[in-house]
Parts: C-alpha cells; sequence; structure tokens
C-alpha cells in the first residue's frame, strides 16, 4: 500500500529526477470507444499533464535536453500529455499513464554520442564506381544505336 501511495504522489524517474505531485495533473474522463455499460458509466481513462516549461524540480540542462527532444509530443502550452485508456481500472490506466511519462522523460535524458564522420573505405569506393560504370553501360545499351550522319 505504502508502494502505491508514493506512486500516486510524486515520480522518481531514472534514480535521478524527481517529480513532484503538484507540478503533475490528473484527469479521468470516460474511455472512448466500445465497451458497454462500464465504458459508459465509469471515467477510468487517465490523462497526465505535465507542464514541462514549468518544471521547478528539474535542472536547467535537463529541461533544455527534454523541450528539445520532446518538442513534437509538447502542446501548445508546452504541457507534456500522456492518455491511456486500455484497460478497465482507473488505477491501472493511472500506472500506465506514469509509466509511459516516466519512459518519455527517461528516453529524452539518454545524452546522445556525437557522429564521428568516418571516411568510406577503398572497397565500398570500388564497389560504388564499379556499379556506377555497370550502370552507365546498361543505360548506354538502352539508347538508340548511332544514326550515320554522325
Amino acid at each position: 500500500m505504502a508502494g502505491l501511495l508514493q506512486e500516486l504522489c510524486a515520480m522518481l524517474i531514472d534514480g535521478r529526477i524527481f517529480i513532484p505531485d503538484f507540478e503533475l495533473e490528473w484527469q479521468f474522463v470516460q474511455s472512448p470507444g466500445p465497451g458497454g455499460q462500464n465504458v459508459n458509466k465509469v471515467a477510468t481513462s487517465a490523462r497526465l499533464t505535465f507542464r514541462l516549461a514549468d518544471s521547478v524540480s528539474l535542472p536547467p540542462e535537463i529541461k533544455a535536453r527534454l523541450l528539445e527532444r520532446l518538442g513534437a509530443r509538447l502542446n501548445a502550452a508546452g504541457e507534456l500529455v500522456v492518455v491511456c485508456h486500455e484497460s478497465r481500472s482507473q488505477s491501472q490506466n493511472r500506472r500506465e499513464a506514469g509509466r509511459k511519462l516516466a519512459e518519455l522523460i527517461s528516453g529524452a535524458l539518454v545524452v546522445r554520442r556525437k557522429r564521428r564522420p568516418t571516411r568510406p573505405t577503398a572497397g565500398s569506393v570500388r564497389r560504388r564506381l564499379a556499379e556506377k560504370s555497370r550502370r552507365s553501360e546498361l543505360k548506354r545499351a538502352r539508347s538508340a544505336p548511332p544514326s550515320a550522319d554522325e
């Protein structure tokens, strides 16, 4: 029970990012689509909103990296919205929405290695040029034969 209470109050992501409850906004609405009487009566779909731009719990460098990486997922207000309605249970949908948010944030925290450009190998250059000359010869063979007045 204590684990569930802690899960509902705040989020700890990758053991290094702590997001307090006041930065998370939960909404529960009726799930879309078919499902019978339960879906028409009970608000089981979980919607989790995290205002990334206004977050005070994130260090500035991490916040900048998250804004850069998750920019396409943010709405016009700078909020990261996660919706989950797979389960018939509100608590399971809430847990799944929290897991999805943690997964998005932890995935964006990974520092990508800078790509070092490399030169093509001699073999790959040789193969590319051989293929080019083969294609050129093939196309030249397809063209009309030269006329007599040339």
